[in-house]
């Protein structure tokens, strides 16, 4: 056998059985997946804000944030907004049926700058699909990190994702969870205003013990970072995912290039220091 023919070809995708869907609100449905051969689905690795890439043959191929945890492996998870020819597709699949799946690609959050650490996790409307992430694996592995605080904030209460679940972590010890929404109902009894009222509600804490991460849309990121900068966390742990035009996954095709940095491998995960030298990041 050559050398050519052991190298794994990156842009081929692998087989996956959708084992359950269910819509979380409008137009947003969440899936799990598992690899049909089940000894790549038990040893498939990534690290919490990384992406993949899934196909539908004859339809195409888009990038999708991983939502699952890697510390419970087997089942990918995908949050999916219904919102292009190939989110269609993937939303008129039934349970049971194939889809396709190569990855994980990119840099995903950095963990050694967690560890034992208090952690201010926030996320705004639909980053929260891919923040889900790093907030399950922090959890399962909980001693390894001290204080947690997760702030999240949609514009109306029909626009929180993961809602049951989300409410059922308020009932934990050793979590602290603050949900906020612009405009509420009658039936909503959380926080109202936007999600950086919510850092009013926080301890003091140590900044030079201390990372955040903020996954949200863009307009949210300003307003957020400059409130990690009042509490004095240093600009190196500010972590932040920025997902853009990413389509290759391997630094191929050129749509995600800034300058020399490629966002589907040198992000979506970055920090805000990185930022401030690339502002187009931003």
């Amino acid at each position: 056998m050559s050398m050519l023919e052991t190298i794994e070809n990156p842009f081929k995708p692998k087989a996956a059985r959708i084992v359950r869907q269910y819509d979380l609100i409008k137009d947003h449905r969440f899936f799990q997946l598992r690899h049909i051969d089940m000894k790549k689905a038990m040893s498939f690795s990534y690290n919490p804000g990384q992406f993949i890439m899934l196909s539908i043959p004859g339809v195409g191929e888009s990038p999708f944030s991983i939502s699952s945890t890697p510390s419970r492996p087997g089942i990918l998870e995908l949050g999916v907004r219904k919102v292009g020819i190939l989110s269609d597709a993937f939303f008129q699949k039934k349970d049971n049926e194939v889809v396709y799946i190569r990855g994980p690609y990119g840099n995903g959050f950095k963990l050694d700058q967690m560890v034992n650490r208090n952690l201010i996790i926030v996320a705004g409307g639909l980053g929260v699909i891919s923040l889900r992430s790093i907030l399950y694996y922090v959890l399962d592995n909980r001693d390894q990190f001290k204080q947690i605080f997760f702030l999240y904030g949609t514009r109306t209460p029909d626009e929180f994702l993961f809602k049951t679940e989300f409410f059922q972590l308020k009932q934990r010890d050793d979590i602290k969870c603050l949900y906020t929404v612009d405009k509420p109902n009658a039936k909503w009894t959380e926080n109202v205003g936007v999600v950086t009222k919510l850092f009013e509600k926080l301890p003091k804490l140590d900044p030079l013990e201390t990372t955040a991460v903020v996954v949200g849309p863009p307009v949210m990121y300003k307003f957020v970072i400059d409130e990690f900068l009042k509490l004095k966390i240093p600009k190196n742990q500010i972590q932040l995912s920025l997902e853009r035009r990413m389509k290759c996954g391997i630094g191929k095709c050129g749509h995600c290039a800034i300058e020399h940095l490629y966002t589907c491998m040198d992000g979506p995960v970055f920090t805000y220091w990185d930022t401030l030298h690339f502002r187009e990041l931003i």
